[in-house]
């Protein structure tokens, strides 16, 4: 802006007049706008194209304000007598002009509205005038229109009442100037103006008089494709099609402008004409459909991806924002308006939420009113082995009989873990010795037994199970507790403790008295190992305590040398009792007896495969 005649507001970039713009002067002002962020030294800058539209402010000018001309009387009708030609300054409809007689004498004469000629309607001075005055006017096409007036007297070249005779010398001109251009060679149209929009006005000048000044105009060479077309007459260039700022930005028109002289005469001049750019052309995104992924837990502004769109127009029109449009989940990211880039604007969760489906990432151009497209997002978070598998209990307590088989399953564990893939894979182990009574299944998580139990070896086994995750980076576990308690069966026999039992009765024991007590264990629990006692034998002197095991005298004993043998049974209280014999041997103090087999050797025969407990 080296004549100052813009101002710029430094803080809202508001772009105002200082002085009065000339169309004619400037029609085009190509402005550069810096901008700057504080004191930085970073700094961007931005091309402002500034059209100067034409106002109809400049009438047509004559290049005088009056004129004259000879005319003889035998001059026949039609015959050109005089070109009036004036020039104005504006462009468009403002700067095309029009022709016409505005007051005349006699309809002796016509003008062409286009080109300006005079002509002649009939001969003239026949009726002895010897003048005519003719006030052209020259009217441009705007709105309002402008008009100048040429005042041109046709005299008649031999004027017979006169005494003296006038001899006129005529010197005949000759083709002997070439013409030479009075327009612009450059020309500025937007490309959405309609066909036949005027877009120049082209004007050359002959200095040399009747035909041999007489020009026309006509393009050699740049107007292949027929965009343009020129009235070989008045020099006026108009659109013959529509323009597309896009395909073409610039046409290189090579104007010749011609003389009627023989030879002819001309002159050449190359007319360029800026096509300029209007905002016809939406931003196109090079996919419509972006997908991508993001790694979970990374700090805010961790970049995700990069969209880009192209706008075929050009400056302001082609300067492109980019936006992420309201929706679901927009709100954890942010968009550089500028370069398109998707960042972060909080730390994601890919277990709160895994995929983004974002369905209005926009972009829109700077132009007036603006254009705009939009794109799809797709973002998967990517899964990082941030959670520890997590069992459905912190501890387990369980009750198994001692009697189960080997490899039956007691208990089945089961952890889940939110992580995805290997990291949410999980495997179970058993951390602690559980002395080879247990293992556990690795990818189902169920305890099987490993061997047979015994409640009486080991009534409880507490041990730690182990759920891992799968991760190949850093894998994570959690610890479980698990107890196991071993119920009873019925499975141990009761066992005297002395077998047999030998009892000393004085004969003069009184009735009542005990006499001996029997003793039997039982390891087994609760009822299986609750022992009652029972004589095998229907006995009416002795008697035992199903309880305790005291053998009862009920009867004075027959004599001194008395001496018996009592079978005592001991069972527990199992839903199957299991029973043992004790033999009681009776005797009194005088007469000892002494236990002996009935024979010294036993034989006896059984088939193999024989079940347990059998006679």
């Amino acid at each position: 802006d080296p004549h100052g005649k813009f101002s710029i507001d430094p803080q809202f970039g508001i772009i105002r007049t200082k002085k009065q713009l000339d169309h004619e002067a400037q029609s085009v002002v190509v402005l550069t706008v810096q901008s700057q962020l504080g004191n930085s030294p970073v700094y961007s800058s931005t091309q402002v194209n500034i059209t100067v539209t034409d106002i109809n402010d400049n009438p047509p000018v004559f290049l005088t304000k009056s004129d004259k001309v000879a005319v003889s009387h035998t001059q026949p009708p039609g015959t050109a007598v005089y070109v009036a030609h004036a020039e104005d300054k504006d462009s468009g409809l403002n700067g095309a002009i029009k022709y016409s007689i505005a007051s005349k004498q006699s309809n002796a004469f016509s003008i062409d509205p286009n080109l300006g000629v005079v002509n002649l309607t009939r001969t003239v001075f026949a009726e002895k005038q010897q003048e005519y005055t003719l006030h052209i006017a020259a009217e441009d096409c705007g709105s309002p229109p402008l008009t100048s007036l040429l005042m041109l007297t046709a005299i008649n070249l031999t004027d017979r009442r006169r005494d003296s005779l006038a001899v006129k010398v005529v010197i005949l001109d000759i083709n002997d100037n070439s013409p030479h251009f009075m327009s612009s060679p450059l020309s500025y149209v937007m490309e959405n103006v309609e066909v036949g929009f005027l877009v120049h006005h082209i004007i050359a000048k002959d200095p040399d008089e009747g035909r041999n000044g007489q020009v026309t105009y006509h393009i050699l060479s740049g107007n292949e494709k027929k965009a343009f077309v020129l009235d070989k007459i008045t020099g006026l260039l108009t659109t013959a099609q529509l323009l597309d700022h896009e395909v073409q930005k610039c046409y290189n028109l090579t104007i010749m402008a011609l003389d009627d002289g023989s030879p002819a005469h001309s002159a050449t001049q190359v007319l360029t004409i800026i096509v300029l750019d209007v905002n016809d052309e939406t931003p196109v995104f090079l996919k419509q459909l972006y997908k991508t992924t993001v790694r979970e837990n990374q700090d805010p502004g961790e970049f995700v991806v990069k969209v880009e769109a192209v706008d075929r127009d050009a400056g302001l029109n082609s300067l492109l924002r980019y936006e992420i449009l309201p929706g679901a989940g927009y709100a954890k990211f942010k968009m550089n308006s500028d370069s398109g880039e998707l960042l972060t604007a909080a730390s994601l969760d890919r277990e709160t939420q895994e995929v983004f489906s974002i369905k209005g990432s926009s972009c829109h151009d700077l132009g007036s009113p603006p254009r705009s497209s939009t794109a799809q997002l797709y973002v998967t978070v990517l899964d990082e082995n941030d959670h520890s598998p997590l069992f459905a209990k912190t501890q387990y307590q369980i009750s198994v009989t001692e009697d189960l088989e080997e490899g039956s399953a007691i208990l089945d564990l089961s952890a889940s873990d939110e992580d995805d893939g290997l990291n949410g894979e999980v495997t179970y182990s058993l951390l602690d010795d559980t002395y080879g009574a247990f293992a556990i299944d690795s990818v189902t998580g169920s305890i099987l037994t490993a061997k047979g139990l015994d409640r009486e070896t080991k009534s409880q086994y507490t041990f730690r199970a182990v759920a891992s995750d799968c991760s190949t980076h850093l894998p994570r576990s959690t610890t479980v507790s698990v107890v196991v308690h071993i119920d009873d069966v019925n499975d141990n026999n009761p066992v005297f403790l002395q077998n047999p039992i030998r009892a000393f009765v004085p004969a003069e024991t009184a009735v009542n008295e005990t006499i001996a007590t029997v003793r039997a264990e039982d390891v087994d629990l609760g009822l299986n190992g609750a022992i009652v006692f029972n004589l095998m034998m229907s006995e009416t002197v002795f008697q035992i305590d199903v309880k305790t095991g005291d053998i009862i005298l009920k009867e004075p004993l027959a004599s001194k040398n008395f001496s018996t043998q009592l079978l005592v049974t001991a069972s527990d209280q199992g839903i199957s009792p299991r029973t043992a014999t004790a033999v009681v041997v009776i005797f009194t103090e005088e007469q000892e007896e002494e236990i002996s087999f009935s024979h010294s050797l036993y034989e006896a025969s059984m088939p193999e495969n024989s079940a347990a407990g059998g006679h």
